[in-house]
C-alpha cells in the first residue's frame, strides 16, 4: 500500500554544514515523491529554505575529534535523550540521520529498537577504522546510503543493506574544468600562478592548521613570482579568525584574497591547492587541481587513535584512498599528505613548490583525478540526491 502523503512525517538529523546541503538534496528529491509530506529534526538553512522543521540549532552537532566531543557529552546526550523522546512522539515514517555518526548511530539505533524505521545517509569511513565497525551499523540502519562505490562490497560481508547513491560533489563539479571563469569572477589575472589555502572549516581545525598553512603559503610566495594566494573561510566566524591570524602576523607583501565561502571557486581558479583533509579534499579532486594536503588532531586524541590501533589505513587524504579502491594500485599516492607532527610550514611550502614547478607531474594528477570522477558517478545517471530519495522511499513504502 502506497504511503498517504497527506499525513507523512520525515525526520532528518543533519550534523555539519556538509549534512546540511545534503538534507536540502534530499528533501527536494523527495517532495517530488511525497509533496504534501512534513520533515522535522535537526537542519540549517538549506535544509529550512525546503520547509523543513528544525527543532535544534545544527552547530549542538558540529564537534571534532575525541576532546572536543568528551567535553561536550553531557550537552549531547541530554540533547539525544530529548531528540529520542520527540521522535517517538512523532512516529515519523523514517528517520534518516546524515552523517555525523557518534551521534547520530546511537540515536537510530534506540528508534530502530522502538521500531521505527532508520537510515544513514553516508557511510562512517569503515575503509579506514575497524572494519567490525559495520556490524554494529545494521543495528542502528535498516539501510545505509553510500557515497563511495567500494563501500556497499564491505557491507555486504556483513549482511548489512547498503546503497551506492553517488557523492553530490560529482554531480557539481564538471568532468574538465576551466579555471577562467572562476578567475574572472574572483577577479584575479589570468597569467599568474594562483594558491588556494583552505585550513579547515571547524574553528578548532582553524586554530590548529592556520598558522603553520599562512606561514607556509608566505614561504611559497617568497619564491614564486607573482604567486595570488586565495582563502575561502567557511563562514563568517571562519572568516574573523582568519583576518584575526592575519593581523598578528608578518606585515609582508603577501596580501591574500579573503573570501567568505566560494570555496569551489577558488579551487577552480587555483594552479594548486594547499588545504586540510576531509571533504574538502575530494572537491579539490573534482575541481581537477593538484593539492597538498595537512592535518593536525589534538596530541590526546592522535595519541588514543594509536593506542588502540583503531586507524586501519597508512592515507588519509580522499583522492588517495579512492586511488587505492579504483583500481590504482595499492600503493597509489597522488596527492603529498603531511599529517600530525610532519604537518609544518616548511614541509608544507616544499611540497606546495614541487607541484608548481613541476607541470608534468600536475598533468599526470589531473589525468588521475578525471578517472576517479568517473569512477564516482559509477553507472549512475542522475544526481544523487535523487538516487538517496528512491532508496529512502523504497522503505517507507514497505
Amino acid at each position: 500500500m502506497s504511503a498517504d502523503a497527506n499525513e507523512l512525517t520525515i525526520a532528518i538529523i543533519a550534523g555539519e554544514d556538509s549534512g546540511d546541503q545534503l538534507g536540502a538534496d534530499l528533501i527536494v528529491a523527495l517532495r517530488r515523491q511525497y509533496p504534501d509530506a512534513r520533515f522535522i529534526g535537526i537542519g540549517d538553512r538549506r535544509m529550512q529554505e525546503h520547509g523543513f522543521e528544525s527543532w535544534y540549532d545544527i552547530r549542538e552537532l558540529s564537534l571534532f575529534g575525541f576532546t572536543e566531543v568528551i567535553s561536550h557529552l553531557p550537552r549531547l546526550l541530554k540533547l539525544r535523550k530529548e531528540l529520542i523522546a520527540r521522535l517517538l512522539r512523532e512516529k515519523p515514517a523514517i528517520v534518516v540521520g546524515i552523517d555525523a555518526p557518534d551521534f547520530n548511530l546511537g540515536l537510530e539505533r534506540r528508534l530502530k529498537q522502538a521500531g521505527l524505521r532508520t537510515v544513514h545517509y553516508v557511510s562512517p569511513s569503515i575503509w579506514a577504522w575497524r572494519e567490525k565497525r559495520a556490524d554494529k551499523m545494521g543495528q542502528s540502519a535498516s539501510r545505509v546510503l553510500c557515497l563511495f562505490p567500494m563501500e556497499p562490497p564491505i557491507y555486504a560481508r556483513h549482511g548489512i543493506d547498503a546503497r551506492f547513491v553517488g557523492h553530490p560533489l560529482a554531480d557539481r563539479f564538471p568532468l574538465v574544468s576551466d579555471r577562467i571563469p572562476s578567475r574572472r569572477a574572483l577577479q584575479l589575472p589570468l597569467d599568474v600562478p594562483v594558491l588556494a589555502v583552505l585550513p579547515g572549516s571547524r574553528h578548532a581545525e582553524i586554530e590548529r592548521l592556520a598558522a603553520p598553512f599562512l606561514d607556509a603559503a608566505r614561504r611559497v610566495a617568497a619564491i614564486l613570482p607573482g604567486l595570488r594566494i586565495v582563502i575561502p573561510a567557511a563562514n563568517s566566524r571562519a572568516l574573523a579568525t582568519l583576518k584575526t591570524l592575519l593581523a598578528r602576523g608578518p606585515h609582508d607583501e603577501m596580501m591574500p584574497v579573503l573570501l567568505e565561502g566560494r570555496a569551489h571557486d577558488a579551487m577552480l581558479a587555483a594552479d594548486v591547492v594547499m588545504l586540510a583533509s576531509g571533504t574538502a579534499t575530494l572537491e579539490a579532486m573534482l575541481a581537477k587541481r593538484p593539492m597538498v594536503v595537512g592535518y593536525r588532531v589534538s596530541p590526546i586524541s592522535y595519541r588514543i587513535a594509536r593506542m588502540f590501533n583503531m586507524l586501519k589505513t597508512d592515507v588519509y587524504a580522499l583522492p588517495n584512498i579512492l586511488a587505492r579502491t579504483c583500481g590504482m594500485g595499492k600503493s597509489a599516492m597522488l596527492v603529498p599528505e603531511l599529517m600530525q607532527n610532519n604537518c609544518t610550514a616548511a614541509k608544507l611550502a616544499d611540497a606546495t613548490l614541487s607541484l608548481f614547478q613541476d607541470s608534468e607531474r600536475r598533468g599526470a594528477i589531473v589525468n588521475a583525478f578525471e578517472q576517479l570522477h568517473e569512477a564516482l558517478r559509477g553507472d549512475l545517471h542522475g544526481h544523487a540526491g535523487d538516487h538517496a530519495a528512491t532508496a529512502i522511499a523504497e522503505l517507507i513504502e514497505r
